[in-house]
């Protein structure tokens, strides 16, 4: 399956849900939440120049079948805050949720931790570590391991 990042749709949406800078999980709910049929996505960030490390990162994804083959879109509605060429930009999905299930995350993380932000959602325990920073589960480790080569092969080439 291919994945591209659809920058005038991403544009847009960040214009239509007032895309704020440091709000990247909240951007990201509200554009899947302004979408049909999209998923919310969680994970991880690339691009080339330093720090050379994975950012974590969250934006949905929009899947189009009505050719032969089926494409799945990277709409990030973080676009405008982020300084970098677009061809020089990877993600690395980590958690996805349906707009339905991330309500209901959320609602039920308000009411039961009502001091706390909601987002970022990082699954079910047992959580694993990463770097120096422990987050989700397998799914997690196994995206920032994929991140980290992907930054090695970068600073690599520089």
């Amino acid at each position: 399956m291919n994945k591209a990042l659809d920058e005038t749709l991403s544009l847009e949406i960040a214009k239509r849900i007032k895309s704020k800078k440091d709000k990247i999980f909240d951007n990201a709910y509200k554009a899947v939440l302004s979408t049909q049929g999209a998923i919310y996505v969680q994970g991880f960030l690339v691009y080339a120049g330093k720090p050379y490390r994975p950012v974590e990162h969250g934006w949905i994804e929009l899947k189009d079948t009505s050719g032969e083959d089926s494409i799945t879109r990277i709409i990030d509605p973080n676009l405008p805050h982020i300084r970098k060429n677009n061809q020089e930009l990877w993600y690395f999905s980590a958690q996805t949720l349906t707009a339905k299930q991330l309500k209901a995350i959320i609602e039920e993380s308000k009411e039961d931790y009502p001091e706390d932000d909601p987002l970022p959602i990082y699954g079910t325990t047992p959580y694993e570590y990463y770097g120096d920073v422990m987050l989700g589960g397998k799914e997690y480790l196994v995206a920032y391991q994929a991140a980290e080569a992907k930054c090695k092969e970068l600073k690599e080439l520089n």
